[in-house]
């Protein structure tokens, strides 16, 4: 047995630790050896996480079983394309008697000229809109997909683009139908976190749900993954987890001192990356906010991470931050989970750094 380790760096917005395991196993037995001895199966967020993976294989690993399953009972769930893109239902646009799934494989979503949305089957070929570019070529919606990641940045994604002046005059200039980066599917990662991010292979076409299929990937296919019966025996890819949500009621302080006792420091963070994994962590949490690593200097006058980091990237909620002596920064742990000043007597959950 052998594993490959990618290096963990905070400043790169590497929150976890790739494991290969050079070990035969089902995919249930994968995820049970991953979670005595590291975090669990690997979950893939983004490119940047799947060009690592490729990067770091150094050639020795063909396929390996990532985290990736489809449930044999479950609904269908709704995600955008776009990395950190959130669904919500309220701001959908749907046609009148839409979504209707109709033939029970209606996972993917085009627009027609009023931008009103409709379901169709993935591998019906239509144009299709990129973020950060256009492009006119009909294709299937893996194959659209495909396009815009590798020539842009991804199939446009979530309200606040499709509303984008440039985008009605797309539409005025192409056909009644177009696809957008809309899709919903029955596949769950195995440490139940609610990423978006898929890299299926040009034929995977997201019309067979529930059908208890386990994710690997290939990496003499561009890294590539195939859906194949959990029962089979291949290496596969554990994550070391670098942030643990500890679920006591403490003062900012009191967690200060528990997590530079126990683990590191309370979390810092440094980017939208940094955000999402975070927000992953605190969906788990008791209390309405989670202490971070932020707090107020009054003699200062500023706002400064624990780790000495400089605050940059910033997700503060509407009207935050009012500054004032003896606060520090929370996280709300449902709705956009933007950043709230507390005072720091209040008592919350909290996020701990493990380096």
């Amino acid at each position: 047995m052998f594993h490959f380790s990618a290096q963990c760096c905070f400043m790169d917005c590497q929150l976890y630790q790739f494991h290969y395991i050079n070990e035969n196993k089902t995919w249930t037995e994968a995820q049970q050896y991953c979670r005595e001895k590291h975090t669990d199966l690997v979950t893939v967020t983004n490119m940047k996480d799947m060009k690592r993976l490729i990067n770091i294989s150094a050639g020795e690993m063909k396929e390996a079983w990532i985290g990736l399953y489809d449930q044999t009972h479950g609904t269908k769930t709704w995600y955008w394309s776009l990395p950190g893109v959130e669904f919500n239902e309220s701001e959908t646009k749907w046609n009148p008697g839409e979504p209707n799934d109709a033939g029970g494989n209606e996972n993917c979503v085009m627009v027609n000229k009023n931008l009103n949305w409709t379901d169709t089957q993935c591998r019906n070929g239509y144009h299709f809109l990129c973020y950060n570019g256009e492009h006119v070529k009909m294709k299937s919606w893996q194959e659209a997909q495909s396009y815009c990641r590798e020539n842009h940045t991804d199939l446009i994604s979530g309200t606040k683009q499709l509303q984008d002046e440039e985008v009605e005059k797309l539409m005025n200039s192409t056909s009644d139908h177009t696809y957008i980066g809309l899709f919903r599917d029955t596949w769950r990662w195995s440490d139940e976190s609610s990423f978006s991010f898929r890299h299926w292979n040009p034929i995977f076409n997201n019309h067979n749900p529930n059908s208890g299929q386990c994710a690997m990937t290939k990496f003499d296919g561009e890294g590539r993954w195939t859906d194949v019966s959990c029962d089979n025996k291949k290496p596969f890819i554990c994550y070391d987890d670098k942030f643990i949500l500890i679920k006591e009621n403490k003062t900012w302080e009191d967690a200060l001192y528990y997590c530079r006792d126990h683990h590191h420091d309370l979390v810092t963070i440094t980017n939208m990356d940094d955000q999402r994994w975070i927000q992953e962590k605190v969906k788990n949490a008791s209390t309405d906010y989670v202490w971070m690593g932020l707090s107020y200097a009054c003699t200062l006058d500023l706002w400064f991470w624990v780790s000495d980091e400089v605050v940059r990237y910033q997700n503060w909620a509407n009207g935050e931050p009012m500054d004032d002596c003896d606060m520090s920064g929370a996280m709300e742990t449902g709705g956009g989970y933007k950043w709230r000043k507390k005072r720091d007597i209040e008592k919350f959950n909290f996020i701990c750094s493990k380096i």
